[in-house]
């Protein structure tokens, strides 16, 4: 049992995506940057950091590529690792059972993809009853086309996602204020 009750949750931050078509590395170092502080915050203040893969059964997410590993330019030793095969991180990882037998209440979503896999753990976290912490400095998306031929940014993406999650179902912080609130919660 740790001393905190956050869990700072580190979604996909993996070399599977470098290998993907619509990787760009436009954003990655910013994106990386701002993960490695948000990752060395929580260690220096207590915080348990888990990491969680993406797993499918064939291609650049499969065991076998060898591409399901850190994302290169990133140190992290986490407290556990969880591997999933869904959206939410909190689907059939066994990690919903991990944060009950930790007393973990509130989480600090961050990783890859902004809109996709970060976005579907916070809601789902929230529909739980975790208090969740959006860190989008923290988190990497890509550019999208929908279905009316209109290309979306990674910023435009970013805000859409700060917009639908802002208080319904996430605070959304920078990662100082993620990390200023947990250290609030220790010295409670």
């Amino acid at each position: 049992m740790f001393d905190s009750r956050t869990a700072l949750i580190v979604v996909d931050a993996q070399e599977s995506f470098r290998h993907r078509p619509y990787w760009d590395d436009r954003d990655a170092g910013k994106f990386l940057d701002r993960l490695q502080r948000l990752i060395d915050g929580a260690r220096a203040n207590g915080i348990p950091v888990v990491q969680v893969f993406h797993v499918e059964e064939e291609g650049v997410f499969s065991l076998a590529s060898g591409h399901v590993r850190t994302m290169s330019g990133l140190s992290i030793v986490p407290d556990v690792v969880f591997q999933k095969r869904s959206h939410s991180a909190l689907v059939g990882s066994g990690l919903d059972v991990w944060l009950i037998q930790q007393g973990i209440r509130r989480l600090i979503v961050s990783g890859i993809r902004t809109e996709q896999c970060c976005e579907t753990t916070t809601r789902h976290a929230s529909d739980m009853g975790y208090d969740v912490d959006y860190v989008t400095e923290a988190t990497l998306t890509f550019t999208m086309t929908d279905r009316q031929g209109k290309v979306w940014s990674p910023a435009q993406i970013k805000e859409r996602t700060e917009l639908v999650l802002d208080g319904r179902f996430a605070r959304i912080v920078t990662v100082e204020e993620a990390l200023d609130g947990a250290a609030r919660e220790l010295a409670a």
